[in-house]
């Protein structure tokens, strides 16, 4: 889904309580738990977290499930060890409501990214 909103806070505010909005929230906490400095804008429609003025993150609730979108998954997780068990497009983390996070390596995946990014490291596609 897009939501047609300017800042961060207008999109958390635009989001319906429902389980998208539960995982959304826990996703992002994890990310500013690992980057306190982390910028957070709006870029294309969804949430950007940007450090170094390079993009790492995108977030966005969809339909039927929350979107990690992070370049090329590869480039941080080249054997596929840390998001094991999850739906993964080449750039795309779906997170469907079934998903316990605090189950999966996704809190590891998340640091791993933040910490190739700050090391210049390009996760791009």
């Amino acid at each position: 889904m897009q939501y047609d909103v300017d800042t961060p806070s207008a999109y958390l505010t635009t989001l319906e309580a429902d389980w998208r909005k539960e995982k959304f929230l826990e996703i992002r906490t994890i990310i500013h738990s690992y980057a306190p400095k982390i910028l957070e804008s709006i870029e294309y429609k969804m949430l950007n977290y940007k450090l170094n003025d390079k993009s790492v993150f995108h977030l966005n609730a969809q339909k039927n499930y929350v979107g990690l979108y992070v370049g090329n998954i590869k480039k941080v997780d080249p054997s596929g060890e840390l998001l094991a068990g999850l739906n993964c497009g080449k750039g795309c983390i779906r997170i469907t409501k079934s998903i316990d996070i605090q189950q999966t390596k996704l809190p590891e995946f998340i640091k791993l990214s933040i910490e190739l990014s700050e090391s210049g490291t390009d996760l791009g596609c």
